[in-house]
């Protein structure tokens, strides 16, 4: 049986590997927005399509080259810039909750905090079992945090410690 301490390990390094596979993904998508810069996204969209054997004169194929349509490149440029910004900010965040610094734990509590308006508006434009599962998954590594942090800090003060250190 593992102790409450490893438990706790467990679920930092559980979020942080979470974080990091994150980033990554986000970096590839960002590296692809980027590529994407020099060329007709309609004619991209296309290609794609024919090359997965869909019929490109489908609803949905039209449906993504409407909207499509209208991205400029400095919008692109903002896109690939603000994924490349939350994928620095997801790395950063792993890379500190699996060195179980406890800088990183009140960071992912305020980035998680920051973007819950914004799930919530997508939820409410749009709900889908995708954005229900982010949505819970973001609020349980919330609760879960917050709960470490107060039984820490808890803990800190019953030892007459005053102010919570930084873990090592």
């Amino acid at each position: 049986m593992s102790s409450p301490s490893e438990q706790s390990t467990l679920g930092l390094r559980l979020i942080g590997a979470l974080k990091l596979g994150t980033a990554l993904m986000l970096g590839a998508a960002g590296f692809g927005i980027f590529r994407l810069l020099n060329h007709d996204l309609g004619k991209v969209v296309e290609d794609f399509a024919l090359r997965l054997h869909l019929d490109p004169d489908s609803r949905l194929i039209h449906a993504v080259l409407d909207r499509v349509d209208g991205i400029n490149r400095g919008q692109l440029e903002a896109l690939g810039l603000g994924t490349y910004f939350y994928a620095l900010l997801e790395f950063v965040e792993g890379v500190g909750l699996l060195l179980k610094r406890r800088w990183a734990e009140y960071l992912t509590i305020l980035a998680t905090v920051l973007l819950l308006p914004l799930e919530f508006y997508e939820l409410a434009h749009k709900v889908n079992r995708f954005r229900v599962m982010i949505l819970l998954a973001n609020l349980a590594i919330l609760v879960y945090l917050i709960f470490k942090l107060r039984r820490k800090e808890g803990h800190s003060t019953k030892l007459g410690a005053g102010t919570p250190s930084e873990s090592p």
